[in-house]
C-alpha cells in the first residue's frame, strides 16, 4: 500500500512537470503573439489624432459655407469622436496590461492572456477600420 502511494505521488509529480513547462511556454508565445497585435497597431496611433485634427477642420471649414450640410457635419462629429476613442482605447488597454505573471499558476495565465488577446484584437481592428473609414471620408 505505502509503495502505491509513493507510486501514485511520483506519477502525479511527472504529470504536473510535464505540462507545466509546457504550459509555461505557450503562455510566454501567446504573449509574444499578443505583443504583436499590440505593436501592429501601434505605430499608426498618431494618424488617428491627425485623421480626428483633419475631421475636426473640415467641420469648421463646412460650418463657415453659406450653405451648410448639417448632416456632413453630424457625421465628421462623429468620425472625429469614433477616431479619439480608437485611441483612448489603445491607452486604456496598455493602462490595464499586466506584463508580468506575478504569484498566478500558469493556467490562470494563460485564461488573463486569452481574454487579453481578445481584447487587443479589438482594440487593433477598430483602429484599422477607423482609419480606412476616415481616410475615406476625408478625401479632398
Amino acid at each position: 500500500m505505502n509503495r502505491l502511494i509513493q507510486f501514485l505521488t511520483l506519477g502525479l509529480f511527472l504529470l504536473v512537470n510535464a505540462c507545466g513547462p509546457n504550459l509555461v511556454e505557450e503562455n510566454k508565445k501567446m504573449r509574444e503573439q499578443l505583443i504583436a497585435v499590440h505593436d501592429e497597431v501601434m505605430p499608426q496611433i498618431g494618424k488617428l489624432k491627425s485623421l480626428e485634427k483633419k475631421a475636426t477642420q473640415k467641420i469648421e471649414e463646412l460650418s463657415t459655407q453659406e450653405s451648410v450640410d448639417s448632416l456632413q457635419i453630424e457625421n465628421l462629429k462623429a468620425l472625429a469622436f469614433d477616431l479619439n476613442q480608437a485611441y483612448e482605447g489603445m491607452f486604456v488597454w496598455m493602462r490595464q496590461y499586466q506584463t508580468e505573471d506575478g504569484d498566478k499558476e500558469p493556467s490562470e495565465v494563460k485564461k488573463y492572456l486569452e481574454e487579453q488577446t481578445v481584447m487587443v484584437t479589438e482594440v487593433n481592428q477598430e483602429i484599422k477600420d477607423l482609419i480606412e473609414k476616415a481616410e475615406k471620408e476625408l478625401e479632398d
